[in-house]
């Protein structure tokens, strides 16, 4: 009984191993007549025939937009970096500035606090004149 089902197990096994050769060489066949239409439709227009020499020109055109595109990215990159590094200075820049603005805060607020201090000293002295005046004899 154990080897009666092994051998359809087996069976079973070797079946579906044959349908899933088979698919695989349809969908290799479908991937392979998808991708030549595709090159064909880009390489000629809709109804022209594709020639030797046309074919070849196509090729050199590609290549010669692969090259292109290249260079433009090449330079779209350094161009980033420039960019990047001017705005790392920017940045810079801006913060120097807040933080001199903060000191400029700074300097008014303690401006501001000699200013009640020494107003308060004065009106102090004042009132000390004021009091000497009244007390000293006449």
């Amino acid at each position: 009984m154990l080897s009666r089902l092994l051998k359809e197990h087996q069976a079973k096994q070797n079946e579906r191993k044959e349908l899933q050769e088979k698919r695989r060489r349809e969908a290799i066949t479908a991937a392979t007549c998808l991708t030549e239409a595709l090159v064909d439709h880009l390489n000629v227009g809709p109804g022209e025939q594709l020639s030797g020499r046309r074919w070849h020109s196509c090729v050199a055109q590609a290549y010669m937009n692969q090259r292109k595109l290249d260079h433009e990215v090449k330079t779209l990159q350094v161009q980033a970096a420039q960019f990047a590094k001017q705005t790392g200075q920017w940045i810079g820049m801006v913060e120097n500035f807040n933080q001199a603005l903060k000191e400029i805060g700074d300097v008014e607020n303690w401006a501001r606090s000699i200013e009640l201090d020494m107003r308060t000293i004065a009106t102090a002295l004042e009132y000390v004149y004021k009091g000497q005046l009244q007390s000293a004899p006449s």
